[in-house]
């Protein structure tokens, strides 16, 4: 199976990267700090989704720009603790790349984007976080905005995503959309592929843009 785009846009943590012992150390200490249960995460999408959302469907309006600010900083500052690492295939598959070709599409905001990136050594030229948008996903605008920041037609941008609220908002874009199972089992995703991780993949730059295929 192959397909043939001029961008690819990557979802980031749980795509590029696995943050899973961060988030779940800053998370939990979060929720103890501000009452929350178990059983009120449970009611909640979470995963994929901007943290000022999460936050707006678990607390009181006026509490929601502290508690934003708060696992902002409890994130970015667990970053040098050891909790992100490269997924499997990461490397390889960017470095085949040009800059100008790909772009990160994340949730997180800027700060902690570029915290987690840099941790890793992965620069990306075009980056899009929560704090350029209005909408998170699974609505379509981070997905729109990074194809118009590259210059391409949304159509013609493949979408490179672990959640189900990625892969609905690359949909709703009009992208085609890979799934990795890094998070979620196959069956929880809805996808014009799915794969296991980056490695099962290959990227080779031609004149019309980049060939995505599946390793043999």
């Amino acid at each position: 199976m192959m397909f043939q785009a001029q961008a690819l846009l990557f979802d980031n943590d749980g795509t590029l990267v696995s943050s899973l012992d961060s988030v779940q150390r800053c998370w939990t200490r979060w929720a103890q700090e501000y009452g929350l249960t178990a059983e009120d995460f449970g009611r909640v999408e979470l995963h994929g989704r901007p943290a000022v959302e999460i936050a707006a469907d678990l607390l009181p309006a006026e509490v929601v720009p502290e508690a934003v600010a708060r696992i902002e900083q409890l994130e970015v500052e667990d970053v040098p603790n050891g909790g992100v690492h490269l997924l499997p295939g990461t490397k390889d598959f960017l470095d085949a790349l040009p800059a100008d070709r790909w772009a990160v599409v994340t949730s997180a905001t800027r700060r902690l984007a570029e915290a987690r990136l840099d941790a890793v050594g992965i620069l990306p030229k075009t980056l899009i976080a929560a704090d350029d948008i209005t909408r998170g996903k699974p609505d379509p605008e981070p997905y729109l905005l990074a194809a118009r920041q590259l210059g391409v037609d949304p159509a013609r941008c493949i979408v490179f995503e672990d959640a189900p609220a990625g892969l609905a908002a690359g949909r709703a874009a009009g992208m085609t959309t890979v799934a990795l199972t890094t998070t979620h089992h196959a069956h929880e995703l809805d996808a014009d592929l799915v794969v296991k991780d980056l490695s099962a993949l290959s990227a080779l730059v031609t004149d019309g843009g980049v060939e995505i295929s599946v390793r043999g």
